[in-house]
């Protein structure tokens, strides 16, 4: 859904993205994570074809972005993180404005209105001003601007900034529902314990440049992904655990953890761990990796050996 190729941008003395490539596939929710400074913010913008970077490529939909910015425009959905609203306008006003300007017919508008106004739970406020709302429902009538239109792909630049508990929930949940919809996210957040509840992929900037992707939520048709850790370290751990039948090596950490794959079968499974005991290996865990978006994080920031 989104291809990024060598994407440099500078602003004066500084390079903000230095030859930035990487894919997205579409129906995925990606964190896009670092560091303040990394650049996050400037590859949204590139990507909203809202800023020209001095090379590169950008391809969202099979539509070249920085050739056809008002095409893009009609496939993408921008939050920014200082999101603007017309304070003269009603909630409905401003709603109106953004469905006409992205090119929804007039006849189109109420029900467009309508059908946002009831995923955002801002359907009592059309009537109100955006200066007469709290900071979180004025997030949401943000959101709602930008998706009223019925994007292939949403930008968000810190989505959940200034909302309440209960909010940041109804959020995920909306998340989630858009992707089921068949539109494809990217977020940008510095909290990864929300982005964890939804992200099915994780992309890691820093100091303008792509460090790491992860797909956090990979799942196997076949194979199950399985952590095993020992209580100290087992020479030849490899060797060991390439012996028994039905078990891959996906990695392994100093002969003390593993990470496997064995196939979706109760019975295997259970055989697999029999034979991992009779072998007399310190294990002390050995389950489906819990996953969480930010232990991937931090591998990320681990030194390489």
């Amino acid at each position: 859904m989104i291809t990024v190729d060598k994407l440099v941008f500078e602003y004066p003395g500084l390079r903000a993205l230095d030859n930035v490539s990487f894919h997205i596939p579409a129906g995925s929710i990606t964190a896009l994570v670092g560091p303040n400074g990394a650049g996050k913010t400037t590859l949204l913008r590139c990507l909203a074809a809202l800023d020209q970077p001095i090379s590169g490529s950008i391809s969202i939909d099979g539509v070249d972005v920085l050739h056809h910015p008002r095409a893009s425009h009609r496939l993408i959905g921008y939050l920014s993180d200082f999101f603007g609203l017309y304070q003269r306008l009603s909630v409905r006003q401003c709603l109106h404005y953004v469905a006409r300007a992205q090119g929804i017919q007039q006849n189109a508008c109420a029900a467009a209105i309508s059908e946002v106004s009831r995923h955002l739970n801002i359907t009592d406020r059309l009537e109100m001003r955006p200066g007469e709302l709290s900071r979180g429902l004025r997030q949401r009538v943000a959101i709602a601007q930008a998706i009223i239109h019925q994007p292939r792909v949403v930008l968000l630049d810190e989505p959940a900034s200034g909302l309440d508990p209960e909010a940041r929930h109804d959020l995920e949940t909306l998340f989630v529902t858009l992707q089921a919809q068949g539109m494809t996210l990217l977020v940008s957040s510095h909290i990864l314990a929300e982005l964890d509840a939804y992200c099915t992929d994780m992309l890691v900037l820093r100091n303008g440049r792509i460090v790491e992707q992860v797909n956090v939520r990979t799942q196997h048709n076949q194979q199950q992904t399985y952590k095993l850790v020992l209580a100290w370290p087992v020479a030849d751990l490899a060797t060991v655990l390439l012996a028994i039948p039905d078990i891959g090596i996906l990695k392994i950490e100093d002969n003390q953890q593993a990470l496997l794959q064995i196939p979706i079968n109760p019975k295997l499974q259970h055989a697999v761990l029999k034979t991992l005991l009779a072998l007399d290996l310190p294990i002390c865990e050995f389950a489906p990796p819990a996953g969480n978006l930010q232990d991937a994080y931090l591998q990320t920031i681990k030194p390489k050996p």
